[in-house]
Formats: structure tokens, C-alpha cells, sequence
């Protein structure tokens, strides 16, 4: 309780009066603690500011706790806000061990389940600014802290009572940073507004909410495992902001299609609180509130808590210029949009915003009313989403079909289906080994083999990472274009890692012992000390004795290494590559996947921009230069000039493709991912074209899927691949050649493993993977994405041997 006049006691030391004056000082207000209000133009919040007022409102409230959960990539403190009524904060771990309870229907009955939720919280994670440009939820999230903090009105007191709030002000605080330096840089010049010349999130930009099932960033892994896991939220709300010309918020429900995983209780548990959220909004003078449309509801990359019994809302406001107002003439207001039309009223979009000004205040006043509306909703129902959140897991322990899914011990790659079996069990779900050989139908399993059965809470989560995706094929009227996804199409696994998995549909008998060891796999290792090329850790160890100045050695007919002291018969010494990521001004978040991949696996690499390469000479500095997914006009032409400052301008230019060539020609390679092969075919007169160049997408669309390959007997590019496995396929490119070699190429039919697909006659037999010689070097196309966010450990194999280059 606040008091406004605290009596003083002469008897007490001066220290004990401080002490008891500051239990009842008021909470710091926000614009006294940042200088001006929250919301005014053109100002920003800096991370280290942010973290100190949420503690210092701690200090002062008894209904807020901070804690730091994490660091970030660049080593900034992680926070969460817990908002509650105080005696619920002094009862927080009581509260998330019936979370607990709930969460596993084995171990607690239908009787006792209906008791704790009678007594339970309605847990809800709010996450801020994964998107750092996406600024406004951080501004939101302090004003909403105080006035959680010291608003004494009915409808806060029963969010207390009933709710405990985790609040993350950023869970990208080094891109909230990024992101300020820069605007606080460009404000008052042309480029006011922009984002900044680099990513905001050190390796993945933008795709850091993309993150949510392989868990390979340090925010990811954080979040998860300090936060969604021990509390097992019924809600997490994920606060975004899109573009600035149509609608100015979306809120669920989403469009279709729905992941057939998701538990039905969770969809309609996200339609009814975000509907609930667009009426509030509406009751409120807001207009521009859009529900179903533009996003769906398929990807686990985006939707963890989907797959863990709770729901995840998402709303996007409309963007002004970060924190710069804009003015939006009725003429620029977009006239086709996914599931609606921004210019007219619809069941969807029932009072169209149709231009005027639009600040950044507009969006934290419009966050405010559904950060309320959504606590609101948790406090009135909270009893019902606490059984919900049982019943959702209840019916998930009940599936029958698949039984199981077994992983063999024998791998051909080891450290991916290790892999595999860490990020599955670091997303809580139970990995069993056998401890004898067993049989499931007529097929023989040996002690060791891993074995994940479906009866568990978080088997959805399992079952959507690692069976294969049918996406059904949805036009935007009957043979019309697709309607595109709004993400990707595609998740297995399995497919992706290169893992042996069995799906098994009936029921077996087995000795099986829960485990978090999973290091037992074989294959990797061959007789006489010899590394398979197919095993993934083999390149690790293989840069590791680089690092200590020792030689390897490959067998030159199948891509095995030997690491020995000695060289033995038949093999060729390997030495380690020079390697250049071109990295120019435009963020680019492919090269950041790249660089992070290169790092885990132990690569040594520079990160040459535009001026290196101009400078020409290279050969003498690099072995290998990596163009990462991009278009070719990003490349060779950058930022124009006047859209950025000119020492940001600019890209390789005449006298780059100049140096580039020579390059080649005195013996280097060049390596081009996905999208930058059209640069080798516009600028370094490859002789080959894209046939997919000019074909409309009602003949050919493929949003991000899995497709089967196969490998060209004898090419170094594909050791320690198998004859026929999948790549990732989004809008690639593909190949007909006048010059080269295809290392690999598309399978006739079926074409589509895992996704959607439209147009597979123009895949059948055609090159993949090309390389074209050029004078003593190599040039090498990629029509696809060997490195896709760290999870194609498969493909990542043709990439590292096109690093080491033949060995011959």
C-alpha cells in the first residue's frame, strides 16, 4: 500500500528514515525518468535507460519484480517485468509449480487439475521489439508498467489479482540500440527515418523471430528457456509493427491455413482474444483494426507456445518512420492486401483508416488499449484458460497415431542427429533410448536407438518438426495465384538435417529410459582413424586441428579426412582456405546466417566490402569468396546515392565485377547462394540461364520447401552426401547451362518432399548446383540455400566442400 505522508520516528537512524521514506516514495513517473514523454517525435529509448527504469519502478512498487533472465548476443542484460498483485509475487514459484502440474495430465488427475485451477494465475509473457525498428512495444511496455505500477481502478486491481504478467521491454535490446544510435545519428537529415546500414541482431537481422525451433541465438535460447519453459504461459503476446500504408493493426484470427498440430482449443482460444482485442480497440475511436487477414497461422518458427498448450497472439501496427511522424495522402493507401482491401469496409476491416497523421504516440496508443484488453480477457477467464491449457495437453497424451518416431543410432551424420535430438529436447520434448534391441512390425531396432513416443504433452511440437509437411494449395480465386504463405511452407527435420527418422504408427514394446545424453550415435568414425565427410562434426574437428597448426589429410575419391599424425597412403593433404563473405552496406540477413554458421563450425573468414574488393589484388588475399543470398542490383549497385549517406552508398560497381573476374581467373572460387547466382549470370557473363526468370507464379511457386535432388556421380561437391536427398527451395533460381557441370540436380518425380510446390515440370532433371570453370577458378551457383538458418546440417556439406575447393 502507497502512503502519501509517512510518519517520520525521531528514534530511527537517519539510514533506516531513508530507507522507510523510499518504501513509500511514488514510482518514477516515465518522462521524469527519460526527460521527456513517452511517445513525443523523435525520440527513442536507449536499452540501458529502459533497464534502469524498470528497476527503479521495482524499487518503488510492491506490485512489480525485475529480473535479468539473460544476456544478449552483444552482452546486454536480458530483463522481465513480473506484474502482479504483491502477495502473488511473493508466492511466484507456487504459482509456477501448478503450471507445472498442469502441464503433464500423466502425473495429475482430472480432479486435481480442476483444484489447481481454481487456485492458479493466468500466466502471460508480453515480448517486445524483436524487430528493433519495430520500436513503439518498448515504449508501450514503460508506460504500461506504470501505470500497472500505480493505477488503483477496478479493472488493473483484478489484473493483479488474477494475472501474473512477464513483461520483456526487448527481447533485441542490442537491436533497440542499433537501431537508436542511428536515428539519433540521421535526425534532421534527409535520411531521418531509415534503418540502419547493418542487422539489428548481430547474425540474423529480421529473421530473429524465425528462431523459435532451431533456438541457435542466444535472445532465442534465452527467452525459451528462462521464460516460456519453466512458466509455461497461457498466453504470450508478441508485439510487431508492419508496414505503413494499409491497415493500422492486426490482430488474430489468422488466416488459414492452420497447422494441423495446433490443438482446435488453441485456435478458437486466439480468435476469442483477438477479436475481444480488435472490439476494444474499435469501442475506443480506433479505427484501422484488421483480424484475419495477412498472416497464417503454419510456421513453428514463429508460434512456440502453440505447440506447448498455450496460444500466441501477435498484432502488427501500422509503422510511422521509427519515431518521425508521417502523413499518409488517401492515394497511398494500398488497394490489395492479403484478406482484405485496405480502401474499403469489410466484415474483416470494418472502419478503414484512410489517411491522415500517423505518430508514434498513435501506436503506443493503440498497444496500450490491447495490452489492457488481453490482461483484461486472462483476469475474466482465467480459471477457463487454466483448464484449457490442461485440457490441450490432456488431448495431446491421448494421440494414437504415430506412435512414435525412432531415431537408429546408426547415422551416417552423427553430429546433425545429434543435433536434432538436442533442439528437440531443449523444446521439452521427452527423448527415450532403448536399452535392448526391440522390433516394431517387422522391422528389427538395436539397443541405443533413440525413440520419441507421441503420449506426451509437447508431442505436437515433435510431430511438426519431424514428419513432412503437406500445405494445402490455396489461390486467391479458383486458378488464380497462390495465395503466398506468409513465412514458409516447410520444417522437417529430418529432411533438412540429413537424420535417419521412422515414423511408426503402431504401438511396440521396447526397454526405454529417458535421456538428455545424446552423444551415443555411430558412423562417424571409420576403422583406422578416417572421418566420414557425411558427418557434420567432422568439419569441426577438422578446423579445430587447422587452429592448432596441425595437418589434415582426405581420401580424394570420397571426401573422408584423416587427422592422424602421419599421412596415410592415398590421401591429399588439405589446406586451410582463405575465405572472404562479401559483406556490403545493405543488411543482408543470409550473409548473417552465413557468418553464423562459419563460426560455429569453426571456419576462420574475413568480411570484405565493397572498397576490398574494388582495391582488386585479391587473390593474394583469399581462396574463396561467399556471396550470400541477395539480388544482383544489391550487390553491384548498393544504396543509390541520396537514399542513405554517401559513405554508405554504393556497391561493387564496374570495377568490382573487374576484380572479381580476375580473381577466377588467377584460381580463386566463387561461391553464389540462391538469389546471387543471377549476379554471376548478369555480370560475369556465366553462360546459363534461370528458366524460372519471367514465369508467372500461377505456373511455378515455391514459398519455401523441401525438394528431392539428386547428386551427379563422382563430383567433389556432394562427398559425404547420399545419391538423393533434399535441399531448401524458395523462389530459386534454376538452371539450364551452355558451360559447366551440374553437381546436383532436381529428381524427375516427385520433385516436392515436405511443403508446396506448383509448376514441378520445370524442376524435373534441372541443375541445382553448377560449376562453371573460369581460366585456373571456379565459379559456383547455388540455386538454393546450402546454409538455410542453420538447420540444413545436410546441405551444409556441399557448401564447406566448395570452401575446401577439389582435392585433387
Amino acid at each position: 500500500m502507497m502512503c502519501s505522508t509517512p510518519v517520520r520516528n525521531r528514534s530511527l537512524t537517519v539510514a533506516a528514515q531513508i530507507l522507510l521514506l523510499s518504501l513509500y516514495a511514488a514510482p518514477p513517473t516515465p518522462d521524469s525518468h527519460f526527460g521527456h514523454p513517452i511517445g513525443q517525435d523523435r525520440t527513442t529509448l536507449e536499452w540501458a535507460q529502459v533497464v534502469n527504469y524498470f528497476y527503479k519502478l521495482a524499487s518503488e512498487s510492491d506490485r512489480i519484480m525485475v529480473r535479468e533472465f539473460g544476456k544478449s548476443t552483444e552482452g546486454r542484460p536480458m530483463i522481465v517485468a513480473y506484474v502482479s498483485a504483491p502477495e502473488n509475487l511473493k508466492r511466484l514459484e507456487y504459482y509456477r509449480q501448478i503450471q507445472k502440474k498442469l502441464a503433464d495430465p500423466r502425473t495429475t488427475t482430472p480432479e486435481e487439475a480442476r483444484k489447481l485451477s481454481a487456485e492458479g494465475k493466468a500466466i502471460v509473457l508480453i515480448t517486445c521489439s524483436v524487430h528493433a525498428t519495430e520500436l513503439a512495444s518498448t515504449h508501450t511496455a514503460v508506460e504500461f508498467a506504470h501505470r500497472m505500477a500505480t493505477d488503483n481502478s477496478a479493472k488493473t486491481k483484478a489484473i493483479l489479482d488474477n494475472v501474473i504478467l512477464m513483461l520483456a521491454p526487448s527481447i533485441n535490446p542490442d537491436g533497440l540500440d542499433i537501431v537508436t544510435k542511428w536515428y539519433r545519428k540521421t535526425i534532421g537529415t534527409p535520411h531521418e527515418g531509415t534503418s540502419p546500414p547493418e542487422l539489428y541482431q548481430k547474425y540474423v537481422g529480421h529473421d530473429n523471430n524465425r528462431d523459435w525451433y532451431i533456438f541457435s541465438q542466444a535472445e532465442t535460447r534465452a527467452v525459451v528457456s528462462q521464460l516460456h519453459n519453466p512458466w509455461h504461459p497461457h498466453i504470450v503476446y508478441d508485439v510487431h509493427q508492419q508496414g505503413a500504408f494499409a491497415s493500422r493493426m492486426f490482430i488474430p484470427p489468422w488466416l488459414d491455413p492452420l497447422d494441423p498440430n495446433v490443438d482446435p482449443i488453441i485456435a478458437q482460444e486466439s480468435n476469442m482474444v483477438g477479436m475481444t482485442m480488435a472490439a476494444d480497440l474499435t469501442a475506443a475511436g480506433r479505427k484501422g483494426v484488421v483480424v484475419n487477414a495477412i498472416y497464417d497461422f503454419w510456421t513453428p518458427a514463429r508460434h512456440y507456445q502453440a505447440y506447448h498448450g498455450g496460444l500466441r497472439i501477435l498484432s502488427e501496427s501500422a509503422s510511422a518512420r521509427l519515431a518521425s511522424p508521417i502523413t499518409v495522402r488517401p492515394e497511398q493507401i494500398a488497394n490489395q492486401a492479403l484478406g482484405y482491401i485496405p480502401r474499403e469496409r469489410s466484415w474483416n476491416y470494418l472502419e478503414p483508416w484512410l489517411g491522415g497523421e500517423w505518430r508514434l504516440r498513435d501506436i503506443i496508443d493503440d498497444q496500450l488499449i490491447a495490452f489492457e484488453s488481453l490482461l483484461s480477457t486472462a483476469s475474466s477467464r482465467r480459471e477457463e484458460f487454466l483448464r484449457a491449457f490442461y485440457a490441450v495437453n490432456q488431448r495431446t497424451i491421448e494421440r494414437r497415431t504415430p506412435y512414435a518416431f525412432v531415431i537408429p543410432a546408426q547415422q551416417a551424420d552423427p553430429g546433425a542427429a545429434r543435433k536434432l535430438l538436442e533442439t528437440l529436447d531443449f523444446g521439452l520434448v521427452e527423448i527415450e533410448r532403448a536399452g535392448a534391441a526391440f522390433q516394431s512390425g517387422s522391422k528389427e531396432y538395436p539397443a541405443g536407438t533413440f525413440v520419441i513416443r507421441m503420449r506426451q504433452p509437447f508431442a505436437s511440437f515433435a510431430k511438426t518438426l519431424l514428419e513432412r509437411q503437406h500445405y494445402p494449395d490455396l489461390r486467391q480465386y479458383p486458378g488464380g495465384p497462390p495465395k503466398r504463405p506468409y513465412d514458409v511452407t516447410a520444417q522437417t527435420l529430418p529432411l533438412l538435417m540429413g537424420v535417419a527418422a521412422d515414423t511408426v504408427d503402431d504401438q511396440f514394446q521396447a526397454q526405454l529410459t529417458l535421456t538428455h545424453d545424446f552423444s551415443g550415435f555411430r558412423g562417424g568414425l571409420l576403422s583406422q582413424g578416417w572421418l566420414a565427410a557425411s558427418d557434420s562434426d567432422a568439419w569441426k574437428r577438422v578446423n579445430a586441428v587447422w587452429s592448432q597448426g596441425r595437418p589434415a589429410w582426405r581420401n580424394p575419391q570420397n571426401g573422408n579426412f584423416y587427422l592422424g599424425p602421419a599421412q596415410p597412403p592415398g590421401s591429399i593433404e588439405i589446406r586451410k582456405p582463405r575465405v572472404g563473405l562479401y559483406r556490403g552496406f545493405m543488411p543482408n540477413m543470409d550473409e548473417g546466417w552465413t557468418r553464423w554458421i562459419l563460426e560455429q563450425f569453426g571456419w576462420d573468414y574475413k568480411s570484405p566490402g565493397n572498397t576490398d574488393i574494388r582495391t582488386g589484388n585479391l587473390r593474394s588475399k583469399y581462396d574463396v569468396l561467399v556471396f550470400a543470398d541477395s539480388s544482383p542490383a544489391s550487390i553491384q549497385n548498393g544504396y543509390r546515392p541520396g537514399s542513405m549517406p554517401e559513405e554508405y552508398t554504393g556497391g561493387l560497381g564496374l570495377e568490382g565485377t573487374a576484380a572479381l573476374r580476375e580473381f577466377a581467373e588467377q584460381g580463386g572460387r566463387l561461391i553464389f547462394l540462391n538469389d546471387a547466382t543471377s549476379y554471376a549470370l548478369d555480370f560475369l557473363d556465366v553462360k546459363a540461364k534461370n528458366v524460372l526468370k519471367g514465369v508467372s507464379n500461377r505456373d511455378f511457386y515455391c514459398p519455401g520447401s523441401l525438394l528431392n535432388v539428386r547428386a551427379e556421380t563422382g563430383n567433389w561437391l556432394t562427398f559425404g552426401l547420399p545419391s538423393e536427398f533434399t535441399v531448401w527451395m524458395e523462389q530459386s533460381p534454376v538452371f539450364e547451362l551452355d558451360e559447366g557441370v551440374a553437381a546436383v540436380r532436381y529428381s524427375q518425380s516427385p520433385v516436392l518432399a515436405s511443403g508446396w510446390l506448383l509448376g514441378e515440370k520445370y524442376l524435373a532433371g534441372k541443375p541445382a548446383l553448377v560449376e562453371v570453370p573460369r581460366g585456373k577458378g571456379t565459379i559456383l551457383l547455388f540455386g538454393f540455400r546450402p546454409q538455410y538458418r542453420a538447420q540444413s546440417y545436410l546441405t551444409l556439406k556441399l557448401f564447406f566442400n566448395a570452401l575446401l575447393g577439389p582435392s585433387s
